[in-house]
């Protein structure tokens, strides 16, 4: 009995023994920190707009207000002869203001020559996907000129504006390249560092940009016709022996 009771104590040491080297060796191991590496995918495609836009406005001035409104209209007709001529539809033009000035009535109407008192400004707004028609049409703005319309300066210099709008065509094809991309610098990493690429510990997909296809300092890039599609992902792998 006596034998019996010290193989019994024996077995219950050597379990106790174990057992704490066991929880040891799991605290060291839970110890060990995290090997990651971040890194970035790039995407980029490159687009034509497939929308244009193209305020027009123009002013016209007489001593009475029937003799400005008869001047707008003969240069409305001029700017929807000069539209309609390049292939734009009426449904691609609206008309969106009309402002009338009476100068007699303000501040300095004593210094508004008579032939100038009434001023008269229309807001006109080509909507199309004919983008390229709508560039050479805002780039022959100097027909309408020849014809006697007056734009007004702000509308002059501002031009046709250009966008597109069908990202969403490119978003899946260009999420696979951008993280394909980051998968690869990050096996780059790993061998260079004696590891092997894990599973994902976080990913964010990015941001959609549409950029102009040549980024010019101090220029408008909507102007652009050409643009180029971005993305950047940013991935965290963890890293294995």
């Amino acid at each position: 009995m006596k034998l019996v009771g010290v193989v019994a104590a024996l077995l219950v040491a050597i379990g106790i023994s174990l057992g704490g080297w066991f929880i040891g060796t799991a605290l060291v191991e839970s110890r060990q920190p995290l090997r990651t590496v971040t890194v970035k995918g790039l995407s980029e495609r490159a687009v034509q707009a497939d929308l244009g836009f193209w305020p027009i406005r123009f002013v016209a001035t007489g001593p009475t207000l029937q003799a400005a409104r008869t001047s707008l209209e003969a240069s409305e007709a001029s700017v929807r002869g000069f539209l309609g001529d390049r292939g734009f539809a009426e449904g691609e033009i609206q008309v969106q203001n009309v402002l009338v000035e009476d100068r007699a009535a303000g501040y300095n109407a004593g210094s508004t020559p008579d032939e100038y008192r009434f001023v008269l400004t229309e807001d006109m707004l080509v909507t199309t996907d004919k983008v390229t028609e709508l560039a050479d049409a805002s780039r022959s703005v100097a027909d309408l000129l020849r014809q006697g319309v007056v734009f007004s300066s702000d509308s002059y210099s501002a031009g046709a504006s250009f966008v597109f709008t069908n990202i969403n065509d490119l978003k899946s094809e260009m999420l696979t390249e951008a993280t394909t991309r980051a998968k690869e610098t990050a096996a780059q990493f790993a061998t260079e560092s004696g590891a092997q690429v894990g599973d994902i510990q976080t990913a964010n997909q990015g941001v959609f940009e549409v950029l102009p296809a040549v980024e010019i300092p101090n220029d408008r890039p909507e102007k652009q016709i050409d643009k180029k599609v971005r993305v950047v992902t940013t991935i965290t792998y963890f890293l294995v022996d």
